[in-house]
């Protein structure tokens, strides 16, 4: 029997999703904790890969067995004291034999939350920004993200990936209610599919925008080249979130939570 496992995780204890030689990750995590409850290997293929530090608001992943797992709730009240406080598992769901965390998503969702003044409590979860942006001119040059299908000029170099087209289908910067009276904004990129390290540089090349480093028609010219050296810096991860990841045969349960 196949399961979807949808889950959570701070990304800050972590070398991101995929299992590594000599680092902890989100996806070892869960085959050890399988692996304990099951007596034996349980792989487990996830939505995607986020990187090291990352964090996960809503993450799929599956993984087989040969036999019912009985009590869910039970099973799930277990996994979760095995993996930690870093990881929250909220549901496991029965799929089709075929059914495939990554390669049956549709979309993906990430956020990417930045402050306007200092907080010790959004620290880990969010960027400060050292000065004012200039948010209009950044929401006018995501507007080009929508028209555009070759990333190559945001995807991570000597990456194996075999295509650098991406499908977005919604790019914008919006005001964020944080709860702690703080001014901020949140960025939100939704595509079928996202290159490595792609969002990140995406961010960080809108945020020389805010800043009047280039202008609108340099962020366009910037995609035009294709080239990775063109573009702004990655942003650090802790404040970038997989968001949401939908599948045509899942109902969609998750919300914005206030803070889109």
């Amino acid at each position: 029997m196949r399961w979807f496992l949808k889950l959570s995780y701070d990304g800050a204890p972590f070398h991101g999703w995929q299992s590594q030689p000599n680092a902890v990750s989100v996806q070892q995590t869960l085959e050890d904790a399988l692996a304990t409850v099951f007596r034996r290997p349980v792989p487990v293929t996830g939505a995607g890969r986020t990187d090291t530090g990352v964090n996960a608001r809503v993450m799929y992943a599956h993984f087989d067995t040969t036999e019912d797992i009985g009590d869910r709730r039970r099973m799930i009240i277990s996994l979760n004291r095995l993996c930690g406080p870093a990881i929250s598992i909220a549901d496991i769901i029965p799929v089709a034999e075929d059914a495939h965390a990554r390669f049956d998503a549709t979309k993906r969702t990430y956020k990417y939350f930045v402050t306007f003044g200092k907080s010790p409590f959004l620290a880990s979860m969010s960027w400060l920004s050292p000065s004012g942006l200039d948010v209009a001119a950044m929401n006018e040059a995501a507007k080009v993200l929508i028209d555009t299908d070759d990333f190559t000029s945001f995807a991570k170099l000597h990456s194996d990936t075999r295509t650098n087209i991406c499908r977005v289908d919604r790019s914008e910067w919006s005001e964020w209610h944080n709860g702690f009276g703080i001014r901020g904004t949140v960025f939100t990129i939704s595509a079928d599919r996202f290159l490595r390290n792609m969002v990140r540089a995406v961010t960080g090349t809108l945020v020389d925008v805010g800043r009047g480093k280039i202008s609108q028609e340099d962020f366009r010219r910037i995609i035009e080249r294709k080239d990775r050296c063109a573009a702004g810096t990655s942003m650090p991860p802790q404040a970038l979130f997989l968001w949401d990841v939908e599948y045509p045969y899942l109902n969609r349960q998750t919300s914005d939570d206030g803070r889109n």
